[in-house]
């Protein structure tokens, strides 16, 4: 990537970071950090590890050998340094993946080529969503399993189910026929864009209807690479619980794993329903407290946990747009 791009993504997610950090409370923060103490370290070393299950995903992606692709021999630790200035530049732009995905095609054309590096990048986001409406359906059931139902529960559930069995739906017809084409054809009917849509679709007619044939090769001729890489970013899912266990240890030594699952599941459901607010301020925080009031939990429970994962967010945040300066310039 050339260098006045790799400035652009620096210095904008760093100047949103820095706005972020500026509006803690930093006594809040001391006392945070050090009623946790080890435990806060286990927080964020733990994300060391998830990243390897997005990268590993999305690296089984790109290396899917689908016909007429031939192989590559891009690096698992240069793309894990990708994964993660992507995820940073996520977690710092409005609009989430406004940041973070095209930085990763733009990173990744040189080395694949444009169609190729779009496809991947689309896939791999396509299974990183996909992989969360699993989640939470599979969430679902454990609440039923798990806790003591009332009919405003009930009916929250049944929404969520539908909800997630329809996206899954959705995201399967995307896979078999390719999506590309059919995200700027709908992009293309905003009011305002309609004009420069259209003629985006048309004057890139060709890459389209070939970025959506390899999707659609994903699924249909390799479909054990598509279930291995949506298996990943599921486990990740799963595992990733293990941050909100280990704050809970802290201050409930009796914490209950599966509870956790529950807690992540409601506050990424309202995390990425406010998916155009930078870091998600405020979303992710109200979900934690919403979600551990209804597993009977203090409110001084539900703020401690969003402190600790907002901090953590900063910090792999940082550590992301560090990396970026780090890339080998083209």
């Amino acid at each position: 990537m050339k260098k006045k791009y790799q400035n652009i993504f620096f210095f904008v997610g760093a100047a949103i970071l820095v706005l972020m950090v500026a509006n803690l409370d930093f006594e809040e923060v001391k006392e945070g950090i050090s009623r946790a103490g080890y435990w806060f370290l286990a927080v964020v070393a733990l994300w060391a590890f998830l990243y390897l299950f997005n990268t590993a995903a999305w690296w089984l992606i790109i290396n899917s050998n689908q016909p007429g692709q031939g192989k590559n021999s891009i690096s698992f630790f240069w793309l894990y340094k990708i994964t993660v200035s992507g995820f940073a530049l996520n977690y710092a732009t409005p609009g989430g993946l406004m940041g973070g995905e095209p930085y990763k095609i733009m990173s990744l054309s040189p080395k694949i080529g444009t169609e190729r590096a779009t496809a991947s990048v689309i896939l791999h986001t396509m299974t990183h969503i996909f992989s969360h409406f699993w989640f939470w359906l599979i969430s679902c059931v454990l609440f039923v399993a798990t806790e003591p139902l009332n009919l405003f529960m009930g009916l929250l559930l049944l929404g969520v189910t539908a909800f997630c069995l329809t996206a899954i739906w959705f995201f399967m017809k995307g896979y078999k026929k390719g999506i590309a084409r059919s995200i700027l054809q709908i992009v293309s009917r905003i009011p305002g864009i309609k004009e420069r849509g259209r003629r985006f679709v048309e004057r890139h007619n060709d890459q389209l209807t070939n970025i959506d044939h390899q999707i659609a090769a994903l699924h249909n001729q390799t479909p054990r690479t598509f279930i291995s890489a949506v298996a990943l970013e599921l486990v990740c899912r799963i595992i990733s619980a293990l941050e909100i266990f280990f704050i809970l240890l802290v201050i409930m030594p009796e914490a209950n794993y599966i509870q956790c699952i529950l807690i992540l599941a409601f506050t990424s459901l309202v995390a990425n329903m406010l998916f155009f607010i930078p870091l998600q301020l405020g979303g992710r925080e109200g979900g934690f407290l919403m979600s551990a009031n209804g597993l009977n939990m203090t409110a001084s429970t539900g703020i401690f946990v969003a402190l600790l994962v907002r901090l953590r967010e900063l910090i792999w945040t940082g550590i992301g747009l560090l990396l970026i300066k780090l890339e080998k310039r083209d």
